[in-house]
């Protein structure tokens, strides 16, 4: 029996490690608790499912008695990628739903994130469940049903039904052995594309390579794929399906800020002056990008659930992070899903007889990926809040501190902030040049060693 942790409950979903600060035990009672605030708001039933990992059977049957006890029914859509979940939650007969998932975590990870009445809880939502389970849960006087659905048919024909390319086109897919492998080949061929499958058995192993495409490490083979065969483009997905990466044909990475240059330009034509929602960890050249094709752009903190929430409230079409979660509320419901944004990235594309060219000629600086500064849990909040209060950047710089501090340059910009999921501060950078690159990431490191000289820099 693994004893509740505070620990687990995150700012965007709850994760654990398997054996350590995550059982059925656990499991059981977040479902339980979830289900008594989904009753509170009227909800009936909620939709469960899980991603392919090994501790998923156990965890989600644990989940569902949990769900029950608290007198909701459950439907249980079994093994699906993250977004076929939420995807039940809009076309089910609840507005409810919890995947079981660790997402692009190690395998001995898992985790829940869920959607509550129709909206993405995060913070003290979350904690709100903890503080529940500490409470005491009462069961319900009649426990709820428990039944199975196959929604696999209606998730493919939805998108195909509403995507269309514009030629035949031959790609290749990289699932990294995660649940988005046992969706994206019928998907895609169900749209007209020729697909090479890469890693798209489902093995909670992960025996190739981390299904983790924000990493260029995990992109490697999807590059050798493109430079071996005649596929004109290359998709990869995280482990849970709900985050896409790109790779043109000469091996270029296109990370998700550029990609969200393409989505802005074509929603656009159907939102004019509709604003189009970033996380603080894009490129700023994506501002522009959205100004000059009729939009406004609106940079906001890093989070699936922040920016799904902020999407709802601004009535935005189109959202996306660095990470590769994108959000469209254009022609589909406004959750992230990497299986559907990389369908309208081929639609994009297919009316261009060269993809790669129209990629690599967005926008670009020299840039970073993410650095992740590795610290003790708890550390990276208060090394963020000495930074906020103590740190100097030389020269008349604008500092935006909406999601840590986002220092803007005339000629790049630097960003370090704290990690809602891990004890890291995640840095990133950008410049026209090299040596403005250097100039950055060497004022960042000033400021970084001199409230914590020990810190050992990824840069």
């Amino acid at each position: 029996m693994v004893s509740l942790s505070k620990s687990i409950f995150k700012a965007y979903d709850i994760r654990g490690i398997v054996g350590k600060t995550l059982d059925a035990g656990v499991a059981r009672s977040i479902g339980h608790a979830f289900g008594l605030a989904a009753a509170a708001k009227g909800e009936k039933a909620v939709v469960i499912g899980r991603d392919g990992r090994l501790s998923g059977p156990e965890l989600s049957v644990a989940l569902a008695q949990g769900l029950q006890s608290a007198g909701v029914d459950v439907i249980d859509l079994g093994v699906v990628a993250t977004p076929m979940v939420y995807f039940g939650t809009n076309v089910l007969e609840t507005k409810s739903g919890i995947m079981v998932t660790g997402s692009h975590n190690p395998p001995d990870y898992n985790g829940f994130k869920m959607v509550l009445a129709g909206e993405a809880i995060h913070g003290e939502s979350i904690t709100a469940l903890h503080d529940a389970i500490v409470a005491g849960l009462m069961p319900a006087v009649k426990p709820g049903s428990y039944r199975t659905h196959d929604i696999r048919a209606a998730y493919l024909e939805r998108i195909i039904g509403d995507v269309k390319i514009s030629r035949p086109i031959k790609i290749a897919v990289d699932c990294g052995n995660g649940v988005a492998g046992a969706f994206a080949g019928d998907l895609y061929r169900g749209m007209g594309c020729e697909v090479i499958e890469l890693f798209c058995e489902v093995d909670g192993n992960f025996p190739n390579h981390h299904p983790d495409p924000a990493h260029p490490e995990n992109l490697q083979d999807l590059i050798r794929c493109l430079q071996e065969s005649d596929a004109e483009i290359g998709l990869a997905f995280d482990g849970d399906g709900d985050r896409l990466g790109i790779v043109t044909k000469d091996g270029q990475i296109i990370f998700p800020d550029r990609q969200m240059m393409l989505f802005a330009e074509e929603v656009l034509t159907r939102h004019q002056g509709a604003q189009i929602l970033y996380d603080v960890k894009c490129t700023r050249h994506l501002a522009p990008y959205i100004e000059k094709s009729g939009g406004v752009p609106l940079m906001y903190k890093t989070g699936h659930s922040l920016v799904k929430a902020k999407l709802k409230e601004t009535g935005a079409p189109l959202g996306g992070e660095m990470s590769g979660h994108i959000f469209f509320k254009d022609r589909w419901y406004g959750f992230d899903d990497g299986l559907y944004a990389g369908a309208r990235m081929l639609e994009i594309l297919t009316k261009h007889a060269d993809p790669s060219a129209l990629l690599n000629a967005l926008p670009k600086s020299d840039s970073t990926p993410e650095l992740h500064l590795h610290l003790k849990e708890g550390e990276n909040f208060a090394l963020m809040d000495k930074l906020r209060s103590d740190a100097k950047f030389p020269g008349n710089e604008r500092i935006i501190d909406i999601d840590g501090l986002r220092v803007e340059y005339a000629d790049g910009f630097g960003l370090a902030r704290s990690s809602n999921t891990t004890p890291v501060i995640v840095m990133r950078f950008e410049a026209e040049t090299p040596e403005a690159l250097a100039r950055i990431q060497g004022q960042f490191r000033d400021v970084i060693l001199a409230a914590k000289p020990d810190a050992e820099l990824p840069f």
